[in-house]
């Protein structure tokens, strides 16, 4: 009697690398990603990863594709412009928010890929048919993505503090400014308990995107701002 043959490994596709190594990354960070590392976690070895993958600044490029590729560009065309803008922001945070290693991706690499050309193409669209020229439109853009990064790494909430750790060192930054003179620091002392809590990360953005949003609506608002009669 033939003896059975062993059931074949299913094969190690591009995305499954893709998937294991963005999981690695937010879970222990970047620096700590490496080709043999991941080999190891997929259970084949380095050299199987070089048929997807030249070298580990390759394999960061896909993760970056990746993250790109996440964000909701579908925008309801019928939504007032403010509300597109919003929309996109929205899912650029949650993306943000979903891997703790996209926003330091995003600030190492500036890939011209489709991936994430398509956010930005949609975004310009939007701002150019606010009326806004082409420097604006860039400008506001550039500024739109530094903004999610900006807001997902000032996580007041991402602080690495046991509970413990951190309900301690907020209790000390409220005695410090409830105690500070009256007379000199009224402000401060009336908002020392909201200037020292943790605070709740939903409302740390949604404040955010909201002043962003109001600032280039204010922008569109005002002459001289490099706005146009919208197309």
């Amino acid at each position: 009697m033939t003896p059975a043959k062993a059931p074949q490994a299913p094969k190690l596709t591009k995305r499954a690398v893709v998937d294991r190594a963005l999981e690695l990354a937010d879970s222990h960070g970047l620096d700590t990603l490496t080709i043999r590392k991941l080999a190891t976690e997929l259970g084949v070895t380095p050299m199987a990863l070089y048929w997807h993958f030249r070298s580990k600044e390759e394999l960061l490029g896909g993760l970056v594709d990746r993250v790109w590729s996440e964000i909701d560009a579908d925008i309801d065309p019928a939504t007032p412009w403010p509300g597109q803008l919003r929309a996109l922001m929205d899912s650029l945070v949650a993306v943000l928010r979903a891997h703790p290693a996209a926003a330091h991706l995003l600030l190492a690499f500036d890939k011209q890929s489709p991936a994430a050309m398509r956010p930005t193409e949609v975004t310009l669209e939007v701002l150019r048919g606010a009326g806004f020229d082409t420097e604006y439109a860039a400008g506001i853009a550039r500024q739109a993505l530094w903004t999610g990064i900006m807001l997902v790494m000032s996580d007041p909430s991402a602080e690495f503090l046991s509970p413990e750790e951190l309900a301690e060192h907020q209790r000390a930054k409220q005695v410090t400014y409830a105690t500070l003179p009256l007379a000199s620091y009224p402000r401060v002392v009336e908002c020392a308990v909201p200037l020292a809590a943790h605070g709740d990360p939903e409302f740390h953005y949604d404040l955010g995107v909201s002043i962003f949003i109001a600032g280039v609506e204010a922008l569109a608002a005002s002459p001289g701002t490099g706005r146009q009669n919208p197309s």
